[in-house]
Protein backbone atom coordinates (compact mmCIF):
# COMPACT_ATOMS: atom_id res chain seq x y z
CA UNK A 1 0.00 0.00 0.00
CA UNK A 2 1.32 3.28 -0.85
CA UNK A 3 0.55 6.39 1.20
CA UNK A 4 1.11 10.16 1.32
CA UNK A 5 0.15 12.86 3.47
CA UNK A 6 -0.49 16.47 3.24
CA UNK A 7 -0.49 18.16 6.60
CA UNK A 8 -3.23 20.98 7.03
CA UNK A 9 -3.42 22.15 10.17
CA UNK A 10 -7.48 21.41 11.22
CA UNK A 11 -8.42 19.21 8.50
CA UNK A 12 -5.56 16.10 7.51
CA UNK A 13 -5.75 14.68 4.31
CA UNK A 14 -4.08 11.66 2.80
CA UNK A 15 -4.00 9.70 -0.15
CA UNK A 16 -3.39 5.73 -0.54
CA UNK A 17 -2.91 3.53 -3.83
CA UNK A 18 -4.40 0.16 -2.64
CA UNK A 19 -3.77 -3.00 -4.88
CA UNK A 20 -7.46 -3.72 -5.53
CA UNK A 21 -10.51 -2.99 -7.28
CA UNK A 22 -12.13 -0.01 -5.92
CA UNK A 23 -15.44 -1.80 -5.49
CA UNK A 24 -14.04 -4.57 -3.77
CA UNK A 25 -13.41 -1.88 -0.88
CA UNK A 26 -16.30 -0.20 -1.81
CA UNK A 27 -18.16 -3.33 -1.15
CA UNK A 28 -16.03 -4.18 1.97
CA UNK A 29 -17.34 -0.79 3.33
CA UNK A 30 -20.84 -1.42 2.46
CA UNK A 31 -20.66 -4.69 4.15
CA UNK A 32 -19.11 -3.29 7.25
CA UNK A 33 -22.56 -1.21 7.90
CA UNK A 34 -24.18 -4.85 8.75
CA UNK A 35 -21.01 -6.36 10.73
CA UNK A 36 -20.85 -3.79 13.43
CA UNK A 37 -22.71 -1.07 15.17
CA UNK A 38 -19.82 1.52 16.82
CA UNK A 39 -19.37 3.27 13.64
CA UNK A 40 -21.95 5.05 11.06
CA UNK A 41 -21.07 4.38 7.71
CA UNK A 42 -22.51 5.61 4.47
CA UNK A 43 -21.59 5.37 1.08
CA UNK A 44 -23.30 7.64 -1.69
CA UNK A 45 -20.91 6.58 -5.19
CA UNK A 46 -17.45 6.20 -4.60
CA UNK A 47 -17.99 8.07 -1.55
CA UNK A 48 -18.02 6.55 2.05
CA UNK A 49 -18.42 8.30 4.99
CA UNK A 50 -17.28 7.10 8.28
CA UNK A 51 -18.12 8.78 11.85
CA UNK A 52 -19.55 8.25 15.17
CA UNK A 53 -23.24 7.33 16.33
CA UNK A 54 -25.34 10.05 17.17
CA UNK A 55 -25.58 9.16 20.98
CA UNK A 56 -21.22 9.43 21.38
CA UNK A 57 -20.67 13.00 19.19
CA UNK A 58 -20.48 16.20 20.47
CA UNK A 59 -19.48 19.55 19.28
CA UNK A 60 -16.14 18.60 17.78
CA UNK A 61 -16.90 15.45 16.79
CA UNK A 62 -14.73 14.51 13.51
CA UNK A 63 -15.53 12.75 10.05
CA UNK A 64 -13.70 10.70 7.71
CA UNK A 65 -14.69 11.25 4.05
CA UNK A 66 -13.16 8.98 1.41
CA UNK A 67 -13.21 9.26 -2.18
CA UNK A 68 -12.15 5.44 -3.53
CA UNK A 69 -11.59 5.88 -7.37
CA UNK A 70 -10.60 3.31 -9.76
CA UNK A 71 -6.94 3.34 -11.52
CA UNK A 72 -7.41 -0.12 -13.59
CA UNK A 73 -8.88 -3.28 -12.74
CA UNK A 74 -6.27 -4.38 -10.13
CA UNK A 75 -6.37 -0.78 -8.45
CA UNK A 76 -7.46 1.70 -6.69
CA UNK A 77 -6.49 5.40 -4.79
CA UNK A 78 -8.13 6.26 -1.92
CA UNK A 79 -8.50 10.16 -0.94
CA UNK A 80 -9.17 11.17 2.45
CA UNK A 81 -10.45 13.99 4.46
CA UNK A 82 -10.71 13.92 8.22
CA UNK A 83 -12.10 17.02 9.99
CA UNK A 84 -15.69 18.43 11.69
CA UNK A 85 -19.11 17.54 10.14
CA UNK A 86 -19.87 19.80 7.14
CA UNK A 87 -22.69 21.94 9.24
CA UNK A 88 -19.76 22.33 12.10
CA UNK A 89 -17.52 23.26 9.39
CA UNK A 90 -19.70 25.62 7.57
CA UNK A 91 -20.41 27.42 10.65
CA UNK A 92 -16.51 27.87 11.54
CA UNK A 93 -15.84 28.92 8.15
CA UNK A 94 -18.77 31.95 7.87
CA UNK A 95 -17.53 32.95 11.29
CA UNK A 96 -14.03 33.99 10.34
CA UNK A 97 -15.76 35.15 7.09
CA UNK A 98 -18.16 37.45 9.14
CA UNK A 99 -14.84 38.68 11.26
CA UNK A 100 -12.96 39.55 8.22
CA UNK A 101 -15.63 41.54 6.91
CA UNK A 102 -15.91 43.27 10.08
CA UNK A 103 -12.09 43.88 9.66
CA UNK A 104 -12.04 45.12 6.39
CA UNK A 105 -15.32 47.32 7.04
CA UNK A 106 -13.40 49.24 10.24
CA UNK A 107 -10.92 49.72 8.22
CA UNK A 108 -12.78 51.42 5.47
CA UNK A 109 -14.32 53.42 8.50
CA UNK A 110 -11.07 54.39 10.32
CA UNK A 111 -9.74 55.44 7.01
CA UNK A 112 -12.52 57.79 6.35
CA UNK A 113 -12.34 59.35 9.30
CA UNK A 114 -8.24 59.52 9.14
CA UNK A 115 -9.17 61.35 5.65
CA UNK A 116 -11.29 63.72 7.24
CA UNK A 117 -8.89 64.49 10.29
CA UNK A 118 -11.42 63.37 12.69
CA UNK A 119 -11.17 60.78 15.45
CA UNK A 120 -10.65 57.18 14.57
CA UNK A 121 -9.21 55.65 17.46
CA UNK A 122 -12.86 53.86 17.81
CA UNK A 123 -12.21 51.91 14.53
CA UNK A 124 -8.95 50.83 15.50
CA UNK A 125 -9.58 49.99 18.13
CA UNK A 126 -12.59 47.38 16.81
CA UNK A 127 -10.15 46.66 14.63
CA UNK A 128 -7.93 45.13 16.98
CA UNK A 129 -10.86 43.54 18.66
CA UNK A 130 -11.58 41.49 15.15
CA UNK A 131 -7.92 40.57 15.14
CA UNK A 132 -8.19 39.24 18.94
CA UNK A 133 -11.67 37.33 18.32
CA UNK A 134 -10.00 35.64 14.98
CA UNK A 135 -7.03 34.55 17.26
CA UNK A 136 -9.57 33.05 19.74
CA UNK A 137 -11.50 31.42 16.60
CA UNK A 138 -7.81 30.03 15.21
CA UNK A 139 -7.22 28.70 19.02
CA UNK A 140 -10.69 27.25 19.43
CA UNK A 141 -10.36 24.94 16.28
CA UNK A 142 -7.22 23.65 17.33
CA UNK A 143 -8.66 22.77 20.65
CA UNK A 144 -11.44 21.40 19.30
CA UNK A 145 -8.82 19.24 17.10
CA UNK A 146 -6.90 18.49 19.64
CA UNK A 147 -9.66 17.12 21.83
CA UNK A 148 -11.45 14.82 19.01
CA UNK A 149 -7.91 13.10 18.43
CA UNK A 150 -8.91 9.94 20.00
CA UNK A 151 -12.23 9.75 18.03
CA UNK A 152 -9.67 10.90 14.84
CA UNK A 153 -7.74 7.83 15.71
CA UNK A 154 -10.94 5.28 16.41
CA UNK A 155 -12.34 6.38 12.85
CA UNK A 156 -8.51 5.71 11.41
CA UNK A 157 -8.49 2.26 12.91
CA UNK A 158 -11.57 1.37 11.60
CA UNK A 159 -11.06 2.24 8.02
CA UNK A 160 -7.52 0.48 7.98
CA UNK A 161 -9.26 -2.35 10.02
CA UNK A 162 -11.83 -2.94 6.77
CA UNK A 163 -8.74 -2.06 4.79
CA UNK A 164 -6.84 -5.17 6.03
CA UNK A 165 -3.79 -2.77 6.80
CA UNK A 166 -4.29 -2.64 11.18
CA UNK A 167 -0.79 -1.14 11.53
CA UNK A 168 -0.82 2.12 9.49
CA UNK A 169 -0.65 5.09 11.24
CA UNK A 170 -1.69 7.14 8.22
CA UNK A 171 -2.63 10.28 9.64
CA UNK A 172 -0.35 10.06 12.24
CA UNK A 173 -2.20 10.98 15.14
CA UNK A 174 -0.50 11.65 18.50
CA UNK A 175 -3.28 10.51 21.71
Amino acid sequence: MNTSINDIVLRPRFKIEIPRSNTSVLEDFEKSKTTQTDIIVNRLDDHVFIKQPKYIEHFWSPQLHLEINKIDANRCVLQGLIGPSPTMWTLFMFFHFIIASLFIAFGVWAYSNWTLKTDYIFQISLMLLMVIIWVALYFGGRIGRASSKAEMQTLQDFMLEILNEPNTNILKIKT
